[in-house]
């Protein structure tokens, strides 16, 4: 037989409701602020769960990310006669921070986070890729660029190297500084020699503190590499090997 409840909290089940939960510069919290939180209301949990049994239908699930995409202004064309040669675009390598569907926060000297209640549409490298491709069919210089993935053979490989991507908060509680870093190679796909490397980086500070506006500069300073990067694949000759 269940006991109506009196209306009374227990003095130790209302210490652990005061607890709060640190957030990010600005209010917004971090996924490590959050599990935190959660780990001391999983005690809360246990008590409170004697007092609403029977009452489990009166609690919906956790609220999903609201997702986001990487969406850069396409490419203008880009200055130049249009290549006779065929390019595949490799899976972007990550670190494991990095090679995920969360979006990364800096905090200095090196602390790695990331946005609560937010996430990339998918992991970063495959949207990183699809960006890549469609902004060298934007250039209208290359007939012929193609995921590697889709198997057909083509003269270079570009492989990339996801360095940062990043919201950097280097100014306390202020905008935070999307940082972006690209390691590049152009390989022979014959031969596998390197025809050659380079980095490419952007930082563009957010017009605000919010995970919409860190977005929208990580996607700006993208965008600006990728502006920069591919016509430096393109101004190459076919491989003569």
């Amino acid at each position: 037989m269940t006991r109506a409840f009196s209306g009374k909290v227990p003095a130790r089940v209302a210490r652990l409701l005061s607890v709060g939960v640190q957030g990010t510069p600005g209010g917004f919290p971090s996924e490590n602020a959050v599990k935190k939180g959660l780990s001391r209301r999983a005690v809360f949990a246990g008590a409170s769960g004697l007092i609403l049994a029977g009452c489990s239908d009166l609690v919906g699930p956790l609220a999903a990310p609201k997702l986001y995409v990487l969406t850069p202004p396409p490419l203008a064309p880009v200055p130049g006669p249009k290549v006779d040669w065929a390019l595949s675009i490799a899976m972007p390598e990550a670190t494991a921070g990095l090679d995920a569907d969360r979006i990364a926060i800096l905090r200095p000297p090196s602390g790695l986070d990331y946005y609560a209640n937010a996430a990339w549409a998918d992991r970063l490298p495959v949207l990183a890729q699809a960006v890549l491709v469609e902004a060298f069919e934007s250039s209208s210089r290359i007939a012929a660029v193609m995921p590697e993935s889709d198997g057909a053979r083509t003269d270079y490989v570009l492989t990339i190297d996801l360095r940062e991507f990043a919201a950097r908060y280097d100014a306390g509680e202020g905008a935070p500084l999307a940082t972006v870093r690209l390691g590049v190679r152009v390989v022979n796909a014959r031969t596998r020699k390197i025809s050659g490397t380079a980095v490419f980086g952007k930082d563009v500070r957010a017009a605000a503190n919010s995970v919409a506006d860190a977005v929208a500069a990580l996607t700006t300073a993208y965008g600006a590499v990728l502006a920069e990067l591919v016509p430096w694949v393109l101004d190459r000759s076919a491989p003569t090997d």
